[in-house]
């Protein structure tokens, strides 16, 4: 069985809400304290409370700053990566990469934890490089540096690494939709730095009108997300809620952070693409292959058809993740004579897969293996291999693939 967490960002995603959403789900407030006051921040301290965001019970997480009173609002990690106009912002510290790097180092997060800590940030600092063309090393990183991020990212790492799920999916994100005020004046959401964060990752638009992803939420779905789509075949454990600051009519302002046991890690939502076509020079059914393939396409196949007019054509099919389907259509249509393609979502399991090596009498070739539950249900000799090893030596194919056979069962029997 494998443990699955899947965000479900109808009402999009900040660092607040998942570290929310995790406490929700059982982590203790103190561990995550303690994960916290070893980066020697003078963070101050941090809570959480049950709140009702449009009736839905969830748990608010806030930080106070050191020498206030007052709980920091993260309502301004949803105004953007530069945004300084509420109150307590001047008293944050910008600290450089190198600083934050520092800090994490000495943290008392696991040694993948700190890696993948640094790495987070480092994304953040490329994607506001990249928003004003500079090197990143040049940044005055207002976000990167901000006290609340330094907090939501480490927090959120540790989090997810003592829930210690398997594998994590997300929803498409809800980016909500009118203006965010930055540092530079208004923007139409999602910010600059979000709209970085989040390209090739599926999102919408939908209600409430305001912001909903922020930079932290992204920069950690899309960190940790290694799928996006429907909530995927499980069994229900856990659930929890992670409230945002407002507090929308109608609309429950939370992160929801469903856990569950999968039968396997290899059931997945794919996309499968089809048209035909019968009036397009067959030569160019080729390179459109390699160039499907090399977009992002799981599988492409064609079969012949019997079009109207009694006229023969050609079906093509492809196999693909739902994040590259606009794209592989914009190849069909460029590439094709095709006017229209057809698709629909559906799911496919498939078997654990490895490469391995295995010395033959006619050298090493590598075989594709493949099974389930740790049972090994196929192997096959790679064609190439086999091919390179015929020419190699003069022998027939067949020969090769035969003793590169021969020499898998002998070492499976030892």
């Amino acid at each position: 069985m494998v443990k699955t967490l899947y965000f479900d960002c109808f009402s999009g995603a900040s660092g607040d809400m998942i570290i929310g959403a995790l406490l929700d789900l059982g982590l203790p407030l103190d561990d995550l304290r303690a994960a916290l006051g070893s980066l020697t921040v003078e963070y101050g301290s941090v809570t959480a409370e049950r709140v009702l965001r449009a009736g839905v019970s969830a748990t608010k997480f806030h930080v106070r700053e050191a020498g206030s009173s007052h709980d920091r609002n993260h309502s301004h990690d949803h105004h953007g990566a530069h945004d300084h106009h509420h109150s307590h912002a001047h008293h944050h510290h910008h600290r450089s990469i190198a600083e934050i790097t520092a800090l994490i180092r000495k943290s008392a997060l696991s040694a993948a934890g700190k890696d993948r800590a640094i790495h987070l940030f480092e994304r953040l600092a490329a994607a506001e490089a990249a928003i004003h063309a500079i090197p990143v090393e040049n940044v005055h990183l207002h976000e990167v540096g901000a006290l609340d991020s330094i907090i939501d990212i480490v927090g959120a790492v540790h989090g997810l690494e003592r829930l210690g799920a398997d594998r994590i999916v997300s929803s498409p994100l809800n980016l909500g939709g009118g203006t965010v005020k930055c540092a530079h004046g208004l923007f139409p959401v999602p910010a600059p730095a979000t709209a970085r964060l989040l390209q090739g990752v599926p999102v919408y638009s939908r209600d409430p009108q305001m912001e909903l992803v922020t930079p932290t939420g992204a920069l950690l779905v899309t960190g940790y997300a290694t799928a996006f789509g429907p909530l995927p075949a499980m069994t229900l454990s856990q659930i929890g809620y992670g409230a945002g600051d407002r507090d929308p009519k109608n609309h429950p302002n939370v992160l929801r952070v469903i856990v569950g046991e999968a039968n396997d890690g290899n059931d997945e939502q794919i996309v499968e693409m089809t048209c035909e076509i019968d009036d397009m020079n067959p030569q160019l059914f080729g390179p459109l292959m390699d160039r499907l393939h090399g977009a992002g396409a799981l599988d492409v196949f064609y079969a012949p058809v019997q079009m109207k007019k009694n006229r023969p054509g050609t079906l093509v099919t492809i196999l693909s993740t739902p994040e590259h389907r606009e794209r592989l259509s914009g190849i069909l249509f460029a590439e094709t004579t095709t006017i229209g393609v057809r698709y629909q979502e559906m799911r496919r399991e498939r078997l654990d897969r490895e490469i391995v090596s295995v010395e033959t009498p006619l050298g090493g070739i590598r075989f594709k293996v493949s099974g389930r539950h740790g049972k090994v249900l196929n192997a096959a000799p790679e064609f190439d291999d086999c091919a390179r090893v015929a020419a190699e030596r003069g022998l027939p194919l067949k020969d090769v693939q035969a003793a590169a056979m021969k020499a898998w069962l002998d070492r499976a029997a030892d």
